[in-house]
């Protein structure tokens, strides 16, 4: 699975596990650290642990398991490393705290569309 097709995949399986505010960034050559962020928030510390063992568990499904993972001992934010692309799950009040979606505002947003099926 390529990169991009990563992005659609997620931003797919958290709206169907009804993420909030999802966005993809574009971030190849402004750093080292991945290609792509996927970000979005959870409503709740249980909607954040669903949306992280869903995407864990459908990427793995599609051949595509999670490198690298940091921050569920923390309600408020999570980070999966999908070898390229690196997804965030906030709450809502952390995702204002942190403000990486200003931070790298200067990204190239991907559109995405999450009518693919999971």
């Amino acid at each position: 699975m390529t990169d991009i097709e990563k992005v659609h995949k997620l931003a797919s399986i958290l709206d169907s596990k009804k993420g909030r505010n999802i966005i993809a960034l574009d971030l190849k050559g402004a750093t080292i650290i991945a290609d792509y962020f996927v970000i979005c928030s959870a409503g709740s510390p249980a909607q954040m642990h669903a949306l992280y063992e869903y995407a864990c568990d459908e990427m793995a499904k599609a051949d595509c398991p999670p490198t690298r993972t940091e921050g569920m001992k923390n309600p408020d934010w999570a980070l999966i490393d999908f070898d390229g692309v690196m997804l965030h799950i906030f709450s809502t009040q952390m995702r204002d705290f942190y403000g990486l979606d200003n931070l790298w505002a200067e990204a190239e947003k991907i559109e995405i569309d999450t009518t693919d099926e999971v």
